[in-house]
């Protein structure tokens, strides 16, 4: 049985970890508030771009014109790279293992339908996942968690806009946890490139056509690209959102355990102090009982 020291010294080690997972908590509550306002800022962009380029792209195919190269899908995708977005600490329950377990199932699922599938990551935790299953990681994007700028995603969306349009691969896709709310996460996997139309396009064959300044070659030039770069960096935001928010409820959950782990220490205490006050009254009274 532990000793009266050892129970308190256990007391105060849980209480500090209590104060530690208390203070994660309300950080990353406050990551979460400005992770969430970022996303609602993008969104209005995003949804104004794709209403945009749904537009251009229905109007494209109604002159029977060749579609832009990053809107042809290959007719047999051989190379295919998937993006996996983790974060670079732990901490956060099932925040990174889910979104590597979502990777090894589209593996699975889509096993001999490709001829090679990649794999890079941004976040550590994606990367050492990875490996850790033996699944090789061709590149690993780093420095990019811990400062999230949009000229990083678009630097991202550049490469592999050049690496497809170059035949290097036939389609790329987005694996991340897409935000729901603060205690809910869903891994999902997006396809990056080919880009499928938006669907305002279906909206935009019957609506009145617009006189482009550009051509509309010149159009989606300028506007596939901007597009690939702003879901790279939704997705980016997206799973910022969802780290911050795995932590907070892991850190929750850590915090009402420590609470728990106290009161049944404290118990354990009290009872195991009683204990040795009755011990100790015991041996008082044979001692006085054998002095008479």
């Amino acid at each position: 049985m532990p000793s009266l020291r050892d129970i308190r010294n256990r007391i105060t080690s849980v209480r500090s970890t209590r104060q530690i997972t208390r203070a994660m908590k309300m950080v990353s509550a406050a990551k979460l508030r400005r992770a969430q306002d970022a996303i609602l800022r993008t969104r209005p962009y995003v949804q104004l771009l794709d209403q945009m380029l749904g537009r251009v792209a229905a109007r494209t195919g109604r002159e029977d014109e060749a579609p832009h190269p990053l809107l042809a899908a290959r007719a047999t995708p051989r190379v295919v790279e998937v993006v996996v977005i983790t974060s670079d600490r732990g901490l956060a329950g099932g925040f990174n293992s889910n979104v590597v377990r979502r990777t090894q199932r589209f593996l699975i699922e889509n096993d001999g339908r490709y001829e090679e599938v990649r794999l890079a990551t941004i976040g550590r935790k994606g990367r050492d996942g990875l490996r850790a299953r033996r699944l090789p990681v061709r590149k690993d994007f780093s420095g990019v968690q811990g400062n999230l700028r949009y000229d990083k995603a678009e630097e991202i969306a550049g490469e592999y806009t050049e690496r497809f349009l170059s035949g290097e691969l036939d389609a790329v896709f987005v694996c991340y946890n897409e935000f729901k709310t603060a205690i809910s996460q869903k891994p999902v996997v997006v396809q990056l490139l080919p880009i499928a139309p938006p669907a305002a396009a279906e909206a935009a064959a019957s609506a009145v056509d617009f006189e482009y300044e550009l051509s509309r070659e010149a159009l989606l030039g300028e506007l596939l690209p901007r597009h690939v770069a702003m879901q790279v960096w939704r997705a980016l935001l997206e799973s910022a959102a969802s780290e911050h928010g795995a932590r907070m409820s892991a850190m929750e959950s850590a915090t009402k355990n420590a609470e728990e782990m106290i009161g049944s220490l404290t118990l354990q205490y009290n009872r195991a102090r009683q204990a040795y006050v009755t011990k100790e009254l015991l041996e008082i009274v044979s001692g006085a009982e054998a002095l008479k």
